[in-house]
């Protein structure tokens, strides 16, 4: 007897399952569609200020999947101070999306902060619309693009797996 929640290679053993899969594509291809506009938009409404870079690093996270022992990724992290229109913000983006880009390798990660120094003093872009929202890279981030994607194969998968259950009872 097998459990309802394994996998397997005709995808989830239930129509339940099969719709649990697919609503989970749909909402990663949604938020990662939706993080992709709104960086756009950022981008579009993005006012210079002065700012100045109170803290530089790279974080590791790890996490434990299946036989490899785990998968380290190092994500990059500046965080930096302005000011906007009299209020003073706090900010951590170094692209305007909110899904940071993370790389397999330390190196990578470390080439993204290597031109910020803690006390510099650089040109923030501030949201014009949301001047919470601010960031250093006045370009565009792959990262959401690759969570639609990913999201979008997991919910063609789910739509299938659903259509089949759904035929066969």
């Amino acid at each position: 007897m097998t459990d309802s929640s394994d996998l397997d290679i005709d995808g989830p053993d239930t129509l339940r399952g099969a719709m649990i899969l697919l609503v989970l594509g749909l909402g990663v291809t949604g938020y990662g569609a939706y993080d992709y506009v709104q960086q756009s938009d950022a981008i579009r409404n993005a006012v210079e200020v002065d700012g100045t870079i109170t803290e530089v690093g790279v974080d590791t996270q790890s996490s434990v999947s299946g036989q490899s022992g785990g998968d380290v990724r190092y994500e990059p992290r500046v965080k930096f101070t302005y000011e906007h229109q009299g209020t003073t913000y706090t900010g951590t983006h170094v692209y305007p999306a909110d899904i940071s880009p993370e790389y397999d390798q330390r190196s990578k990660a470390e080439s993204v902060v290597a031109e910020y120094e803690e006390g510099a003093s650089v040109t923030i872009y501030v949201d014009s619309t949301d001047p919470s929202h601010a960031f250093l890279e006045n370009k565009t981030s792959n990262q959401p693009l690759m969570i639609a994607g990913i999201g979008a194969i997991v919910s063609v998968f789910g739509a299938a797996s659903t259509l089949k259950k759904y035929r066969n009872g």
